[in-house]
């Protein structure tokens, strides 16, 4: 098995789907960034995926972030993206790191997010949502999105993406869509409430392997893809 024939093919196929979901939403396929998920993957993995030409990635521990961003041979460097729950003492090992992070749920988040930039970086923040209500679930109750939206609007180094979540797990992918629905309607009353400036709060983080397709169709921005690039974890 060659682990760049793979990831190649297997990123094409995605791109494929994505393309094929985006024409049947009469979208262009440009306004939907792929994320690869690496977690629990190598640095073998990460570089293979970069050679392939997938330039963004998403990790979801912070100690794996560190230690794989660390381990990547010269010139092999992904924009990193954070999708993962995030600890308020944990912020430090990463915020040099990352280009964006999907899982902002609470003000003291995105506090500590600012406190540890570097100098003159900026990080692209989603705030993470509830939608589906799932105590076992991290995200901020739909309710309280207006507020943290407008925390992270305050503070020059964060620049507000969007919104992201992660609806319930189901083996049918149009069980996403009512929540991937809910997102998006969500995001349109907050930018008609809070009326940032042009860019911010446009996206939408949502859809993974199995439901990227419906997600597209609902307005995703982005899609975070793991089992179809890299095959299931062992």
């Amino acid at each position: 098995m060659d682990l760049d024939s793979d990831i190649r093919a297997n990123l094409a196929a995605v791109r494929d789907r994505i393309e094929a979901a985006c024409a049947r939403a009469g979208r262009d396929p440009a306004g939907v960034t792929l994320v690869g998920v690496t977690k629990t993957r190598g640095a073998d993995v990460v570089a293979a995926a970069v050679r392939a030409g997938l330039a963004d990635l998403g990790e979801n521990y912070a100690q794996e972030l560190v230690r794989k961003a660390s381990g990547l041979p010269a010139g092999v460097a992904p924009r990193w993206h954070f999708i993962g729950a995030l600890q308020t003492n944990k912020v430090r090992h990463v915020a040099g790191l990352i280009s964006a992070i999907h899982s902002v749920d609470r003000p003291s988040l995105a506090d500590e997010l600012a406190k540890r930039l570097p100098a003159g970086a900026a990080v692209d923040v989603f705030v993470e949502v509830g939608i589906a209500g799932e105590e076992q679930k991290s995200g901020m109750a739909p309710a309280g999105a207006e507020a943290l939206c407008r925390r992270v609007l305050e503070v020059p180094s964060l620049r507000l993406a969007g919104l992201m979540c992660v609806p319930p797990d189901a083996d049918d992918p149009e069980a996403s869509r009512p929540h991937f629905r809910a997102l998006r309607e969500l995001r349109d009353r907050l930018l008609d409430a809070i009326r940032p400036p042009a860019g911010r709060l446009a996206g939408l983080s949502m859809g993974m392997s199995h439901d990227l397709e419906v997600a597209v169709q609902e307005g995703a921005t982005v899609v975070r893809v793991g089992t179809a690039l890299f095959g299931r974890r062992g």
